[in-house]
């Protein structure tokens, strides 16, 4: 398989606007800060499942230490006044042989313009080719879009209430079985 951490493609935004969804590179510490800062609490809240607007140095070297292999994460950059700016991320964290771990958060100002559907489909896409065959993610009952880029995917998928949460099944067909 090609070298993840050097992954690339250009998209673009509902607008016309230019997207590049990239390997989260350990360079982006201040970018995916700044990112954070320009997220509402709302969407933090239900990516992080509690007020979240501050990390550790710890949970920071974990969302930017990544290994391609077990932990793969992608961002979604975008022109800010010339220079590119972090507005989405998604990553996998592979929880047992064949299968990971999803999660996924777009800067509140650039929601609805389809980044999140373009972080799943590189995400399926790359975990297809890393031979995993379910995604699985955590979703609070009320995050509606997020349960909506899930039933549009177009894979199969399964859902079930577990408490607080949604836990969402996503099969890629052709993976290895968990």
């Amino acid at each position: 398989m090609d070298d993840l951490s050097h992954y690339s493609a250009i998209e673009h935004l509902r607008d016309g606007r230019t997207l590049e969804i990239r390997a989260l590179r350990p360079d982006d510490r201040e970018g995916m800060l700044a990112a954070v800062d320009h997220t509402s609490t709302q969407s933090l809240y239900r990516r992080f499942f509690g007020a979240k607007r501050h990390f550790t140095d710890k949970e920071i070297a974990f969302f930017l230490n990544v290994d391609f292999t077990s932990h793969v994460a992608l961002v979604a950059t975008a022109d800010e006044g010339g220079d590119r700016a972090v507005v989405g991320g998604a990553r996998y964290v592979v929880t047992r042989p064949g299968q990971a771990e999803v999660a996924f958060t777009v800067v509140d100002h650039y929601q609805g313009q389809g980044i999140g559907a373009a972080l799943v489909r590189h995400l399926i896409g790359i975990a297809r080719r890393s031979g995993l065959a379910e995604l699985t993610a955590e979703v609070l009952p009320d995050n509606a879009p997020m349960l909506k880029l899930f039933e549009r995917c177009g894979l199969p998928l399964s859902k079930r209430r577990e408490g607080p949460v949604v836990h969402v099944t996503l099969e890629l067909p052709g993976g290895t079985p968990p």
